[in-house]
């Protein structure tokens, strides 16, 4: 719905969009930018004035603001920032310190900070003074006189407790927090698996910056998901919407893998190449390749996809892999017998004989043990290696399974057939 209202503004004239701007006031439209992506969000910020564009950035939560400036081109960010009050545009230059894929470069500053040595009443005091501008006060943080993290306390029990109790001794010292350096998938895991309404981000000396909410990091997940969708296929993440997306960024998202993994399948012509004599033998045995192949690299994606999910939300890590290994084995061994079966059963009804036969389900289940392996190791291994895991999924994962699986089917055609 925000997106339609949005679009209907970015058709309308100059002058049209200016009384449109003005009826609607700077929060509305706020809250509409603050539920589209950044770059439409950023589309409608440069139709605007400068000072038409700092109002509606002022009304917006920080973090939302930063996401929004950073599809700017600079000079465009240094005269909005100029135009804005300077306490909300040094948040916005602060935030932008950070990288875009940091927990600081999620974070926003507005919180509930208080000191230690406050009695109840009194810090109920001081949040009545803030609640308006802070991102939740569900959550209040306690620092000391460095403003370094020391405790957290929730509404609740500030609320419940006597007039006269200190903070100090009301607090859970501590707390989760995240450094604003991390990946900003680490803050969102860590807010999953404790269920927190928020996560406080700190420096190298645990000074708090600022904190990281929950619907925050349900759009981090959601995010990093996509990208490895979109990686799954061989092709890099969209920076923006599809339809947004040009032709040529498109081509170029898309093009570097495909000749990576062109070249990467030569190799299997290669096999092809070394085994012709052994082909020309048994001519049988090239009916049963396209489906040897697709055996292998099917087994391997359904492998690596679901691998690759579990990494991105961390329930599993490189130290697991002996523990990952197991469990793909066993169920790869019950799949490498279920499809030399159906192997067996192909290759009765194409006529080819009992020893092809054979070769082909005894091939079908080796290749199927092998792919589990490969593909039970690479992403963990890609890991280690500080490389995205998702790349190892799909068409490469494929086309590494396809040119060894062909040497496995050949080495067992001629072990069985003594050609």
């Amino acid at each position: 719905m925000a997106l339609d209202q949005l679009e209907a503004l970015l058709d309308l004239e100059s002058s049209n969009l200016a009384s449109a701007v003005t009826l609607l006031g700077d929060e509305q439209l706020a809250d509409l930018l603050k539920d589209v992506d950044p770059s439409t969000a950023a589309r409608f910020i440069l139709k605007l004035s400068h000072a038409q564009a700092a109002e509606v950035l002022e009304e917006m939560d920080p973090d939302d603001a930063v996401d929004v400036v950073e599809e700017l081109k600079p000079a465009e960010v240094e005269a909005i920032l100029v135009a804005m009050r300077p306490a909300e545009a040094r948040e916005i230059r602060e935030l932008m310190a950070y990288p875009p894929e940091t927990a600081g470069g999620r974070m926003t500053p507005e919180l509930v900070a208080i000191s230690p040595d406050l009695t109840v009443d009194q810090a109920l005091a001081a949040l009545r003074r803030v609640a308006d501008e802070a991102e939740t006060v569900y959550l209040v943080y306690v620092v000391d006189q460095a403003r370094r993290l020391i405790g957290v306390l929730n509404l609740r029990e500030l609320v419940l407790a006597r007039g006269s109790a200190l903070v100090s001794d009301l607090m859970v010292r501590d707390p989760i927090k995240v450094r604003a350096d991390a990946d900003q998938e680490v803050a969102a895991r860590l807010l999953a698996e404790h269920r927190l309404l928020a996560v406080p981000v700190v420096d190298e000396e645990d000074r708090l910056l600022g904190i990281i909410t929950a619907d925050d990091a349900a759009e981090i997940l959601e995010e990093e998901h996509r990208e490895d969708v979109e990686k799954l296929g061989g092709s890099e993440a969209l920076d923006q919407p599809y339809l947004r997306t040009g032709v040529f960024e498109l081509l170029g998202k898309r093009i570097r893998w495909l000749l990576l993994l062109f070249v990467a399948s030569a190799y299997t012509g290669t096999v092809l190449s070394y085994f012709q004599d052994e082909l020309q033998q048994a001519v049988a045995l090239t009916l049963f390749i396209p489906l040897l192949i697709g055996t292998g690299g099917n087994t391997g994606t359904q492998i690596t996809t679901t691998l690759t999910r579990a990494l991105a939300v961390g329930d599993i890590r490189l130290r697991d892999v002996f523990r990952v290994l197991r469990k793909e084995w066993g169920v790869a061994a019950i799949l490498a017998a279920v499809m030399a079966a159906a192997s067996l059963v192909r290759a009765y009804t194409l006529d080819v004989g009992p020893e092809v036969s054979l070769v082909v389900a005894v091939s079908a289940a080796c290749i199927v043990l092998w792919a589990a392996t490969i593909a039970a190791v690479l992403p963990l291994a890609l890991r280690r290696f500080k490389l995205d895991p998702a790349v190892a999924s799909g068409p490469f994962i494929t086309t590494i399974v396809d040119g060894t699986g062909l040497i496995i089917y050949f080495e067992v055609a001629k072990s069985f057939l003594k050609i």
